[in-house]
């Protein structure tokens, strides 16, 4: 356990117990006075660090698995834990955070088992699932472990949404609610028309949401302070159209459709759903647009799939 003063700047440690100190191979010298942030390293997921972000940014407990590196470089899976504490005004004075070096279990976790368990439980209402990951797994080759089991977290939320509505439809506004409100909700605005999106439709809404938040947590809008993110949607004779607005950012460097999320996010929406995306940078930030056709005879297509 370490614990941070939240009224000094950046953070900075003031005690770490012996525990930490052995699991992370630091001195308390090493520590005392530091941010946290010298646990991160190359293959640290940036949006895993955008929820923790967004957590302390509105003073909330969380827990997340995170790869962090000890002093000597070594590699470890941390299963991170941070609670806000105030004092007796109910200012906010120091985070606590816990650590449980999760490494070995994760290692144990074969793909193997994972598929066994998994091929247990499915049946054919959630054959569109077991697609989707199948296509994450095989496309990215080159993309960290870390971001295939978030995008695997975005699937499993719809899941849940999904199962609690006994798998028929689910309100477009929870699917969108759950992707984006985990990297914080102090800056995002959702609003649009009451829609039913049909159980075949919603894992791939719901995990090209995720692709939109996770990047607009790292590189967009949402990363920025004064960043600001506008989801709304209208119906229409053709079917839905999706507005995704960031305010507050600069145009991106990599061009669309180089990088991994572009690709999976043409896949989801062109290929599964048969829409279609087109972007706009702005004086004021992104204007991306998703026109899908009726989501109902995506849904019907998609069933209908071998």
């Amino acid at each position: 356990m370490v614990v941070s003063d939240a009224r000094g700047p950046e953070f900075p440690i003031v005690l770490a117990n012996d525990a930490f100190l052995d699991l992370t191979g630091y001195t308390a010298e090493d520590l005392l006075g530091k941010n946290c942030r010298l646990l991160q390293g190359e293959a640290t997921s940036k949006t895993a660090i955008a929820q923790i972000r967004a957590a302390i940014a509105q003073q909330r407990e969380m827990t997340t698995e995170i790869l962090n590196y000890k002093k000597d470089g070594t590699q470890f899976w941390n299963q991170l834990h941070l609670s806000p504490i105030h004092d007796e005004h109910g200012e906010l004075a120091y985070y606590f955070a816990s650590q449980v070096d999760v490494t070995d279990y994760r290692r144990i976790q074969t793909l193997e088992d994972a598929e066994h368990r998994l091929l247990l439980e499915v049946d054919h209402r959630t054959k569109n699932v077991l697609a989707i990951v199948d296509s994450i797994v095989r496309l990215s080759k080159s993309d960290n472990a870390a971001s295939v089991q978030q995008r695997v977290q975005a699937l499993s939320r719809t899941h849940i949404l999904l199962s609690e509505k006994n798998w028929q439809e689910v309100e477009l506004t929870e699917i969108i609610r759950a992707q984006a409100q985990v990297f914080g909700s102090r800056n995002i605005e959702i609003a649009g028309p009451a829609v039913m999106v049909p159980a075949p439709s919603a894992q791939p809404i719901g995990l090209a949401i995720h692709e939109l938040a996770a990047n607009a947590a790292v590189h967009g809008a949402i990363a920025h302070v004064k960043g600001r993110l506008r989801i709304t949607w209208e119906t229409h004779d053709r079917g839905l159209t999706l507005i995704w607005h960031e305010f507050g950012t600069a145009r991106s460097n990599q061009e669309p459709g180089r990088g991994f999320g572009n690709v999976l996010l043409s896949a989801v929406v062109e290929k599964q759903l048969g829409g279609r995306i087109s972007r706009d940078w702005r004086d004021d930030g992104l204007l991306l647009v998703i026109d899908l056709p009726s989501l109902d005879h995506v849904g019907a297509r998609m069933q209908d799939r071998p």
